[in-house]
């Protein structure tokens, strides 16, 4: 689609937004009612037409900070998807999803229950994980064709707190699983510098999209052309907000003393 075209499609599914202020009226922001995103940043034209179809349930725990956030990528990841949901909380417990709800059940109902479930987060001491491409293949999942898979969407410091808090519901029925990774001094991710959106505590970090087109490259049948597909919608939104970007100057050393300091 060219951008005039775009930009039309864009107009007729806007609505204003604003309100009125000292009898003024403001500068109101126009929305697009299909990406939910300010028009001038409208991701209609990278976004599928049609969802993209997937046996795998995502489901997402979106942090309440995030939704105000304008670089947060579950917004547009839940529009390419056809089978993703997206609960805003700080934990999973029961009652939030139906289908996590069911699998709590079975596994209480039945002990040799094997989890088709698992959740996103890197493994410590007190938190094992295992490699998810080790997880698939173990023989005690090869047999299923099925997954749910569960991240969290925040800062690190909040997907932390979230995945904690969570944990006595989860750790009924899924198992903790992590992407391949190389823990090092800078952030970033371990891919493309160019599906860089913020700057990540280290190596291995990533946006929840680029985690969750990862994961699902090895837990779908067709994963390798999915995972493409959503990798190019985030490499054109990265490319395209950082377009908008004001080029940062560095920040002057401070003076103590007659000596250069650090900030």
């Amino acid at each position: 689609m060219d951008s005039d075209r775009q930009l039309d499609s864009c107009a007729a599914v806007c609505f204003l937004a604003g309100d009125y202020a000292d009898g003024h009226q403001q500068d109101r922001r126009k929305i697009c009612s299909n990406c939910d995103r300010p028009v001038k940043v409208c991701l209609c034209n990278i976004i599928p037409s049609e969802p993209i179809t997937t046996v795998t349930r995502i489901v997402i725990l979106h942090h309440p900070h995030e939704q105000r956030h304008k670089l947060a990528t579950v917004p547009v990841l839940s529009k390419c998807l056809d089978n993703c949901d997206v609960i805003v909380g700080r934990r999973l417990r029961y009652g939030d999803c139906d289908i996590l709800d069911s699998l709590h059940d079975d596994a209480l109902r039945n002990p040799n229950f094997t989890s088709r479930a698992i959740y996103l987060f890197p493994g410590a001491d007190t938190s094992p994980s295992q490699e998810i491409n080790h997880w698939k293949s173990s023989k005690n999942t090869v047999e299923l064709t099925t997954y749910v898979l569960i991240a969290f969407d925040g800062t690190w410091k909040h997907a932390r707190e979230m995945m904690r808090a969570s944990l006595s519901f989860l750790s009924k029925f899924a198992v903790q699983v992590h992407l391949d990774y190389d823990i090092g001094n800078d952030g970033g991710t371990i891919f493309n510098s160019d599906l860089i959106l913020r700057k990540e505590p280290f190596s291995g970090c990533m946006s929840t999209m680029e985690a969750v087109a990862h994961c699902l490259r090895i837990l779908e049948p067709n994963g390798i052309s999915i995972e493409s597909n959503l990798i190019e919608v985030l490499r054109s939104m990265v490319k395209f907000q950082a377009s908008f970007f004001k080029p940062m100057k560095p920040r002057p050393k401070l003076i103590k003393g007659g000596r250069e300091g650090k900030i």
